[in-house]
């Protein structure tokens, strides 16, 4: 119950890897999907360019990092109410064997961050019937 309260007002997934840097107060939201030749990842960054996310893969995690900083335009301005986040990010995410690291490319457009994982060759995942056995 506390972890459905806990996700419910602080708006988490507790199935999620998102990790917040320090001070951190912004967590972009993902979409990932996968065929048979890639995993593509999309997360949306809205107010942020290329220049403010950093994107690397260290020991199979890929992560993905950055700051969205408030911009302050007049100092006699009184703010009431502020819901825009605010601060810096850190999201991983463990990459399956099946990705070719060295061919892991990414693309920013209009806030969205397209993130492509082609597959090695020859990764398909195996199915095979399991027989069921009455006991």
């Amino acid at each position: 119950m506390d972890q459905a309260l806990e996700t419910f007002f602080n708006n988490r997934n507790p199935f999620s890897d998102i990790t917040a840097a320090a001070g951190g107060v912004m967590a972009p939201s993902v979409d990932i999907a996968e065929n048979d030749g890639a995993i593509t990842m999309t997360a949306e960054l809205p107010g942020l360019s290329e220049t403010d996310v950093d994107l690397s893969i260290h020991n199979g995690l890929l992560i993905l990092k950055g700051e969205k900083k408030m911009e302050k335009t007049d100092e006699k301005d009184n703010y009431h109410v502020t819901e825009r986040r605010y601060g810096s990010f850190q999201r991983s995410m463990r990459l399956p064997p099946s990705v070719d690291e060295a061919a892991v490319s990414a693309t920013f457009d209009k806030g969205v961050l397209t993130i492509s994982m082609p597959k090695k060759p020859g990764t398909a995942p195996v199915e095979r019937k399991i027989a069921i056995q009455k006991q």
